[in-house]
């Protein structure tokens, strides 16, 4: 698998934690110059109230041979992302690769209420995550992105658009809408960059095993994620976030990846064309599992699917 960017400039905004903070240290690990940006940091806390922070995903970059700078900035603020553009354009001239990871909007998720009993402040805060801040982000990035031609864009997402083509039963409304927006997101940049010879794509990662998702809903780490199994046996198809970091990077180092651009694209789609594996050497396609076992509601079993 080819992951070498050296002289490559990155933006990952929200790369805090989860996918984002994974990618941002896979694409250091290839040689970027990777900007990770966010709320959170060692003197300041989001919204969230989690203890990971943008200086501690710069470290992660650091231990992997890479370079990395923490930048303090809220995407739903334009000044700040003008502010960001402003310093990377003085500092580096351009970005190749900007992926999107902006969220943090699972405490709003008010799963399964409809709308007109979910908080409307927090259906209109996942609005505000999923799409504003992505839309404030493009228009102040994108310039710098399409500086060279090859650029690539990355939203990250939850979901396929084949899974979202329908409503997520469970989720909510604001949720719902928030994360298939990505779908088009990627579909208009791609038309949006295509004279100028970049690309855009979404990607979702699978059941992914994020810092929230063990601690807060496993009561596991991920040395011991497998303990979960006995409270949710179809949690055996999760995935690292390294996962989609490795796919991600892979597909930067694509000279041929503008046949994706418009396209929404899976951690377990990824490792298929790029021949990438897990931490644990196995290939989890998370995605294809959920539909056809664990929404018929078969035994977990992922023969075939890891």
């Amino acid at each position: 698998m080819n992951t070498d960017l050296t002289g490559k400039v990155a933006v990952v905004a929200g790369g805090t934690r989860g996918a984002s903070r994974a990618i941002a240290v896979e694409l250091g690990r290839g040689g970027a110059t990777v900007y990770v940006t966010g709320r959170t940091t060692r003197e300041r806390r989001s919204e969230l109230g989690r203890p990971e922070t943008i200086e501690g995903t710069v470290d992660l970059i650091h231990e992997a041979g890479g370079s990395g700078t923490a930048v303090r900035v809220d995407h739903l603020e334009p000044d700040e992302v003008r502010g960001l553009a402003e310093r990377i354009d003085s500092e580096q001239g351009r970005i190749d690769i900007l992926v999107d990871g902006v969220w943090g909007g699972d405490d709003h998720m008010g799963s399964g209420t409809p709308v007109w009993e979910h908080p409307l402040e927090s259906s209109l805060r996942m609005i505000r995550l999923g799409i504003d801040a992505h839309i404030i982000t493009s228009h102040h990035l994108l310039p710098l992105v399409i500086r060279r031609p090859g650029g690539l864009v990355v939203d990250m997402t939850d979901g396929t658009a084949e899974y979202n083509a329908k409503f997520r039963e469970g989720t909510s409304l604001g949720f719902y809408v928030a994360k298939a927006a990505a779908h088009n997101l990627a579909l208009a940049q791609a038309a949006e960059l295509r004279d100028h010879r970049c690309t855009a794509v979404a990607v979702t990662p699978g059941w992914i095993r994020s810092e929230a998702m063990l601690d807060t809903h496993m009561g596991v780490t991920e040395e011991n994620w497998r303990d979960a199994l006995e409270k949710e046996p179809h949690f055996a198809i999760s995935e690292s976030p390294t996962f989609v970091g490795r796919g991600v990077a892979a597909l930067a180092a694509d000279p041929g990846r503008d046949r994706f651009s418009g396209q929404t694209l899976n951690s377990g789609q990824l490792a298929r064309v790029y021949g990438f594996t897990d931490v644990d050497g196995s290939r989890p396609d998370g995605w294809r599992y959920m539909v056809e076992v664990q929404e018929p509601g078969l035994p977990a079993d992922t023969t075939g699917y890891r």
